[in-house]
């Protein structure tokens, strides 16, 4: 089984290219900094204390990425790893590994990303929950009777 589950920042803005032909579809690259378990309590300032894992979106969800996925946001990313290679302009063989995104989703309100990241917003626009600010819908009184279930 090859199944990757990842929650993360994103360290840059998602690159985003199309492919040639006549169905073009999005590719959407980005890297996730993922905080290792257990290091934050760490003295040693001088170890890294997160991974760096290259993630690659096609089609709908590259498109999402390129809409919505800024810098310093964080984002839960589950896929699968994909080994490659290839041989560079000096004839060196660079070996590749990427996650190959499935689903991807927000780890985090928009308003908890701004308090975090030092009233970051990422230029991203997401409509207002229809509440009192907690993110649940208003119902209203006396519906309980119009329900199918208890």
């Amino acid at each position: 089984m090859n199944k990757v589950i990842l929650m993360g920042r994103l360290t840059r803005d998602p690159e985003v290219r199309y492919s040639q032909g006549e169905n073009a579809m999005a590719i959407a690259r980005y890297t996730l900094a993922v905080d290792r378990r257990g290091s934050r309590n760490n003295s040693n300032d001088d170890q890294q204390t997160a991974d760096f894992i290259n993630c690659v979106a096609f089609g709908r969800a590259g498109e999402f990425a390129e809409k919505y996925f800024r810098k310093g946001i964080k984002i839960a990313v589950t896929g699968r790893i994909q080994t490659g290679s290839y041989t560079n302009k000096d004839g060196v063989k660079v070996y590749t590994t990427d996650v190959v995104v499935e689903e991807q989703e927000f780890a985090e309100s928009k308003n908890s990303s701004n308090a975090d990241n030092g009233g970051f917003s990422g230029g991203m626009s997401r409509p207002e929950p229809m509440g009192a600010g907690d993110g649940f819908m208003n119902i209203p009184d006396g519906i309980d009777e119009e329900l199918p279930f208890n």
